[in-house]
């Protein structure tokens, strides 16, 4: 069995670009590494995608969002996920079932019982081995979006994005042997020598 990496945070935290350098690190290592991303990483999932993220002009009720997310995120385990982790590669998701836990659990509001419920089956029994959160001030992340065209999510009034932010804070209390927590407001640099000396303990221990 492969290892399973997660990126989580807010928006404009910086996890895209940290998931990236640290897929392109371990691959110049000589690691197996397939990098993937939520809502997408396949066909249907990319599809979904554009209606959950681009699409500003089309309503979605909380409950179908949930629906969709996940939908998304079966497919992506079914046909990328779970491949790859069995051929013992390292998989690196730029977020996965968290993001749906605090997005639609704490921000939307829905019941946490029905959320995790439906990520369960979703996820099909693939659990992260390690999750980094790139933790910093909501306000700070959006204003690194810059005045650009912001999606469903970015459009959200602030305290929604506090509610996100508080989210993954409160899911960490809960298993903290999972969680690599860093301030998502240091130096790029900074903040992938924290991951890299993270993930190598994480592989040194596995050899």
């Amino acid at each position: 069995m492969g290892l399973f990496i997660t990126f989580e945070g807010g928006e404009g935290c910086g996890k895209s670009y940290q998931s990236k350098k640290l897929s392109a690190w371990l691959s110049k290592a000589g690691y197996g590494v397939v990098l993937t991303y939520e809502p997408g990483g396949t066909v249907l999932g990319n599809e979904l995608r554009k209606l959950l993220k681009k699409k500003n002009d089309t309503p979605i009720e909380p409950l179908v969002e949930l629906m969709l997310f996940n939908a998304s995120r079966a497919q992506l385990v079914s046909e990328v996920i779970r491949p790859a982790l069995d051929q013992g590669n390292i998989v690196i998701c730029d977020r996965f079932a968290d993001s749906t836990t605090v997005y639609q659990g704490y921000a939307r509001g829905l019941d946490m019982t029905v959320v995790e419920q439906i990520n369960a089956v979703a996820m099909q029994n693939i659990r992260p081995d390690l999750t980094i959160l790139l933790d910093m001030p909501s306000d700070a992340g959006l204003k690194r979006k810059g005045t650009g065209i912001y999606d469903r999510f970015e459009n959200e009034e602030p305290e929604f994005h506090e509610r996100v932010r508080q989210g993954f804070l409160d899911l960490i209390k809960k298993e903290k042997d999972r969680w690599l927590i860093i301030d998502g407001t240091l130096s790029r640099t900074e903040i992938a020598t924290y991951i890299r000396r993270k993930v190598e303990s994480l592989l040194s221990k596995r050899q």
